[in-house]
């Protein structure tokens, strides 16, 4: 199965549980970016020398705010990164539908990172209630 086929069925399992559970159930989110990182000793360890020179990740910034609305909560705001978005769009949609993280201190946010682990980008959602 490929990605688009998977993110086509779960899309439609999600229009499903809207319809279930209703549309006053669902919350508007934001994303803040927490922190670029760049792990230089990996890097250094498993990447060839002359790819040496990597960098924050230039799509973000430290502090930027992103606003997911509960119409938008499918598609990655205008700029943000698609392979972020599919990193993180698993615990937006849990918060979004009312959903708690219960390890976190304010259980209606949570901290997830990309899965560019050269460069990984940390980022917070917070349900708006």
């Amino acid at each position: 199965m490929d990605l688009v086929v998977i993110s086509k069925f779960f899309f439609k399992c999600i229009n499903k549980l809207s319809f279930v559970i209703g549309e006053k159930s669902v919350y508007d989110c934001k994303i803040t970016v927490i922190k670029r990182t760049v792990n230089s000793d990996i890097i250094k360890e498993y990447v060839k020398d002359k790819y040496h020179d990597i960098r924050p990740c230039e799509r973000f910034k430290d502090g930027q705010e992103f606003k997911v609305t509960k119409e938008s909560r499918y598609k990655p705001p205008e700029g943000f990164c698609e392979w972020a978005w599919a990193d993180l769009r698993h615990d937006l949609l849990t918060l979004a539908y009312g959903g708690n993280i219960p390890h976190m201190v304010d259980e209606n946010s949570n901290i997830v990172g990309c899965t560019d682990w050269f460069r990984p980008v940390y980022f917070k959602i917070e349900r708006i209630e």
